[in-house]
């Protein structure tokens, strides 16, 4: 499919672009005040030139329902993400209709009820000693201590690899290089640069991936790699090396890194707001001593709203593509087949149309009385929608609760310092500096 043409798009408006680079930099420099000044200028509809090709940016909750729920099926997940296509080949979320139902229904049986409950008696006894690791009354950052938990809680629960496997790591370290490599601005392998390292580190963990498919094919294992390995579709074919290595390199983007990011805004806030930091400890002591159980989940409101909070002032994925397969029209526009089109999550989520001084941290807001969460079915949409709603969403939920249970009941948290934080939003955010923070014991 042919891109459109710049004059088949020039009706659409557009900030300023330099030569080389168009609007790329001003993009990955500062995302959320870029698309939201683009929008108080152009309004639901603007286009930018970014990573070499035209997007158009819709940036209502009407809108990201239209393309997300996509009644007319004008809308491709795989064209969508087109920076993703060498690094993630394969994965769910860069399959279309059929296909991505047929391989979503496998997929799905790792985060049903049943498998979501054997993950937080599996998760239970282990998070605490992992959380004891950390250190006490000087300064640590956050951000890489939790992406290591998180990965290591998730290789646990669905690859059976103990946590101190060394494995883990070598897993976490492909991942973070093959996430990275998506926003190469140079996407050539030359020797050393950031592409490069991407499609090694795919190389490498295919590698580990299929040694660990020689040990589970034959065997009886009950985690879900195992099952991946033993799993085929509706005629009885069994996945291939490539569709493993490929759903399971997925299956860690929606259970760990939707996880860390959050998580790591639910912290930050925190020690920005100790009031609130208070009080959601409060509510971890209600629950007691014991072990995290299933019906502690429903307990944790104050932590739900602190959680939802974060996840709206800083979503995991900013930004949501597609590609146009047939022309459409929006907000009077019309929009040619072949666009690129990105949902500006970000920008939904800090619409005065839909919460109350935007910019502030109030967790409240999703309290039954004011609900503004509620005020359009997509006006908090951090997890996507439609079929491609974020598989692991659950039991990104459950572990957020679990860990923040853990650590404000064995920790106060504070900023390492006075300077602000500040957010590099692409390709999954994460703070610059990664989070400085201290704990000290309660």
């Amino acid at each position: 499919m042919k891109d459109p043409t710049p004059a088949e798009l020039a009706h659409i408006p557009a900030p300023p672009q330099t030569l080389f680079f168009g609007n790329t930099l001003d993009s990955l420099k500062d995302l959320a005040a870029f698309t939201r000044s683009n929008a108080a200028q152009f309004g639901e509809v603007y286009r930018v030139r970014f990573m070499g090709r035209w997007r158009v940016s819709l940036t209502s909750a009407e809108a990201a329902q239209y393309v997300l729920t996509d009644p007319d099926k004008l809308f491709s997940n795989t064209l969508g993400w087109d920076l993703l296509t060498r690094t993630f080949s394969g994965g769910l979320m860069l399959r279309d209709f059929d296909d991505h139902r047929a391989h979503r229904r496998i997929m799905q049986v790792a985060f049903r009820k049943p498998a979501l409950d054997s993950y937080l008696d599996l998760m239970a006894p282990v998070i605490g000693p992992l959380i004891d690791e950390w250190p006490v009354d000087t300064p640590m950052t956050f951000y890489p201590a939790i992406k290591d938990a998180t990965l290591r809680l998730g290789a646990n629960v669905f690859a059976g690899l103990p946590l101190d496997d060394p494995r883990a790591e070598e897993l976490n370290r492909a991942f973070m290089a093959l996430v990275a490599s998506s926003m190469a601005i140079l996407r050539v392998p030359l020797p050393g640069s950031t592409y490069a390292r991407g499609l090694k580190a795919r190389a490498d963990m295919t590698r580990l991936l299929t040694q660990l498919m020689t040990e589970r094919r034959g065997g009886d294992g009950t985690d879900f790699f195992s099952e991946m390995c033993r799993a085929e579709d509706e005629e009885g074919r069994a996945w291939t090396t490539d569709e493993i290595v490929a759903h399971f390199t997925f299956l860690l983007v929606a259970a760990h890194d939707t996880t860390a990011t959050a998580l790591t805004s639910m912290i930050w806030t925190l020690a920005e707001h100790p009031d609130w930091q208070d009080r959601v400890a409060e509510e971890a002591a209600a629950l007691g001593d014991g072990p995290f159980t299933p019906d502690m989940l429903e307990r944790m409101p104050l932590t739900e709203r602190v959680m939802k909070e974060g996840l709206r002032l800083i979503p995991p994925a900013p930004v949501i593509s597609r590609r146009s397969l047939r022309a459409f029209e929006w907000a009077g526009i019309p929009i040619p087949a072949g666009t690129m089109i990105n949902v500006q999550v970000g920008v939904i989520h800090t619409s005065e149309r839909h919460y109350t001084d935007p910019d502030r941290f109030d967790p409240d807001r999703y309290a039954p009385d004011r609900a503004e969460d509620r005020s359009h079915r997509f006006a908090w949409t951090p997890f996507g929608g439609g079929a491609h709603k974020c598989i692991g969403m659950h039991f990104a939920t459950m572990q957020m609760k679990m860990l923040v249970r853990a650590i404000l009941s064995r920790y106060r948290i504070a900023p390492a310092g006075d300077a602000p934080v500040h957010w590099q939003r692409l390709p999954i955010p994460r703070p610059k500096g990664g989070l400085p923070i201290i704990l000290s014991r309660r």
